[in-house]
């Protein structure tokens, strides 16, 4: 039975057009995901560069500024 498989050149090329295209899909696939995690990688930088930027203007400001700014934002 084996020896049929191996021999018959439509079934080994039927076989191996399957094979091409189980691994284009795999690739295809695993490219996908590693462009949506480069995608939310750099969403979160950004995040991250925001959320710095607000902690040092905090930092810059007086106490004072920060209680009106505090509660100039809280009756809105």
């Amino acid at each position: 039975m084996t020896g049929f498989l191996l021999s018959n050149p439509t079934l080994l090329a039927v076989m191996g057009g399957l094979l091409a295209a189980l691994v284009a899909f795999l690739k295809g696939n695993s490219r996908g995901a590693r462009r949506e995690r480069d995608r939310q990688a750099t969403a979160e930088q950004k995040a991250r560069d925001i959320a710095c930027e607000v902690q040092s203007d905090i930092g810059a400001m007086s106490p004072d500024q920060l209680r009106a700014e505090l509660a100039r934002r809280t009756r809105q």
